[in-house]
């Protein structure tokens, strides 16, 4: 999903990056430099800090940002079934 797309749908929602950083606790401007980076991508970010903004994104939006992020974790999944 592209940067301008993001940015819409966080619109409708009456929102946008800085509310959304405040509100889940991320510096604003760490999620406006990952949206920045991973926008349009369609491969995961490796790096846990970025993960986790996307996902938390796209759960706010109610669409991947990025495809499968949204996914369930395999390795969180077998580690619970243990």
């Amino acid at each position: 999903m592209e940067k301008r797309l993001i940015q819409a749908r966080l619109i409708e929602k009456g929102s946008n990056f800085r509310k959304f950083a405040i509100s889940h606790g991320y510096e604003p401007r760490t999620v406006t430099q990952v949206i920045q980076r991973w926008a349009g991508h369609s491969n995961l970010p490796s790096g846990r800090l970025s993960f986790r903004i996307l996902k938390d994104l796209s759960a706010f939006i109610g669409q991947e940002v990025l495809p499968g992020i949204l996914q369930p974790d395999p390795e969180r999944a077998m580690y619970s079934e243990q």
